[in-house]
């Protein structure tokens, strides 16, 4: 912390809301690759200092998406009556019945115990869940030199309310990032974010509301709260921590508060940061490198040995349901079906007819392409009623090969966008978090399979 100060010091960044327990496994993976990352430049480059550093935005008022967590398939979910931004909100009873829930599930694993002190000594009753996750983040990854970063202070806001002013009085970031969507959808780009005339919410107690404007007023989204021009400049200089920044102003603000040289992030979060470029140009804030996060994929020894009974490997489950029982009937099928689509044979023949009916009248041409047509079509519904009729005689295979899919890709998705580290924390303990940590990778941008060995 106290390198922070020093003119040769600068930062490494990942970004992500207080989701519950951590969320999906990849809030992991993106400080790890934070971590790496700065060791990476510290012994490439010794005469300067580099912190990683986890910004938290706490500010997030999407309950829905940071209020539930998978754990080993199973959906755990807080259910709770309070609103605002997600960060403020206190852990209540309905939370410690979850935390209890966990603790039944997790009890049974060899380091179970271990992962449920820690998980009760953060989320406390009335505690904060900005804080809890703020002791939950620094317990495991303090030792690696991580700094914490919860930006939703007086002192930090203060440093940006030169941009937020020109948000609320000229929609001066609208029109900037408007123009650069627009040439990147020209491009053929996916827009990931749509700026707003002001792209401020008022956050305060237990609301985030978006500020509009509405002729010479400014009022809340709601309508609960109304200002004079003249009133919310003065709001916003005596408490500048009751505005809030969406997507568009978030990156800016981040990097007006950090010595910041690189951002990691996920696809989406890059897409949107490509939109403010021209944003931070005109407000001559330094436009960090952007870096894809790693992407891991854990495979433990049961799902191996089944895998490779199979006769596969893990990397041939990135494959469809479909593709591999197609492979794998092909393979063990005792009656010769290709199942490949191929018709080359019988396309050849009616090649043939083709040229001796040309011979006889050139009119015919047409003809025996329609039958090559049909008779192509025929037998490709033949193909697939033989390959159903001989994927019944592997239904075992078939649900094997489900099985291991559904718990390697959940919900068809990637595992790290789906379940939560605990599991692997109760099943290995520490060294989970430590070979993450290994394995991450620095400027690579590589899909990492770990698999369990024993």
């Amino acid at each position: 912390m106290e390198s922070l100060l020093l003119q040769n010091t600068f930062t490494i960044t990942t970004a992500h809301q207080p989701n519950i327990f951590t969320g999906p496994l990849y809030f992991i993976y993106k400080i790890l690759h934070a971590v790496k990352l700065a060791e990476y430049c510290k012994a490439s480059l010794p005469q300067y200092n580099f912190v990683p550093v986890y910004y938290m935005g706490r500010e997030d008022a999407d309950l829905e998406e940071l209020g539930h967590i998978y754990l080993a398939g199973q959906k755990i979910e807080w259910k709770t009556k309070q609103t605002g931004a997600v960060g403020r909100m206190k852990v209540d009873k309905e939370f410690i019945k979850l935390v209890e829930g966990i603790s039944g599930q997790l009890a049974v694993l060899p380091f179970g115990n271990e992962i449920i002190s820690l998980i009760n000594a953060c989320y406390q009753e009335g505690v904060l869940i900005q804080d809890a996750t703020f002791k939950l983040v620094n317990a495991l990854f303090g030792h690696h030199g991580l700094i914490v970063l919860i930006p939703d202070s007086p002192g930090l806001k203060k440093l940006a309310t030169k941009i937020f002013e020109d948000d609320l009085l000229n929609e001066t970031p609208s029109v900037i990032v408007e123009q650069t969507a627009n040439r990147l959808h020209a491009a053929g780009y996916k827009l990931q974010a749509n700026p707003r005339e002001i792209n401020l919410f008022y956050l305060e107690d237990n609301i985030r509301e978006r500020i509009v404007k509405v002729k010479d007023k400014f009022i809340t989204h709601d309508s609960r709260l109304t200002f004079s021009e003249k009133e919310i400049l003065k709001e916003l200089e005596n408490n500048p921590e009751r505005f809030s920044p969406n997507v568009i102003l978030r990156g800016i603000f981040q990097e007006t508060i950090l010595p910041n040289i690189v951002y990691i992030g996920g696809g989406g979060e890059i897409a949107y940061w490509l939109q403010l470029k021209d944003l931070f140009e005109n407000y001559r804030v330094p436009y960090p490198v952007l870096l894809l996060r790693n992407s891991f994929l854990i495979v433990e020894k049961k799902w191996q040995e089944k895998i490779v009974k199979l006769g596969f490997n893990v990397e041939d489950f990135f494959q469809t349901e479909q593709e591999l029982m197609n492979r794998l009937v092909a393979r063990e099928s005792k009656n010769g079906i290709k199942l490949n689509g191929n018709f080359s044979d019988a396309e050849q023949l009616y090649e043939t007819l083709k040229k001796q009916a040309v011979a006889v009248d050139s009119t015919l041409a047409q003809h025996v392409e329609a039958l090559k047509t049909q008779s192509i079509y025929r037998l490709q519904e033949l193909e697939k009623k033989m390959l159903r009729a001989e994927k019944r005689k592997f239904t075992d295979q078939q649900r094997q090969i489900h099985t291991i899919k559904e718990n390697l890709f959940p919900q068809n998705g990637l595992q790290e966008r789906i379940e939560n580290y605990m599991y692997y924390d109760a099943k290995w303990g520490k060294e989970f978090i430590q070979q993450v940590y290994q394995h991450s990778l620095t400027v690579e941008q590589e899909f990492v399979i770990l698999s369990e060995h024993k």
